[in-house]
């Protein structure tokens, strides 16, 4: 039975040479995309700031 330090070196290895394999996105492309994400979070917390405004009004009138 492996111990847990022999185990947890097995690991690291295995994530090392997991990583190497990875492919890695270029500067440009992780520029796009990163200003794609910021780009569409704006967007999304703008509509439901706006959705949240309107039905506080709606509320505001009906109770009002």
């Amino acid at each position: 039975m492996a111990s847990i330090v022999q185990r947890s070196g097995k690991f690291f290895r295995n994530v090392a040479s997991e990583m190497k394999r990875v492919s890695w996105p270029t500067r440009k492309e992780l520029t796009r995309y990163t200003i794609v994400t910021v780009t569409t979070v704006i967007l999304i917390a703008v509509f439901f700031a706006l959705i949240d405004q309107g039905i506080s009004s709606l509320i505001r009138l009906i109770l009002g």
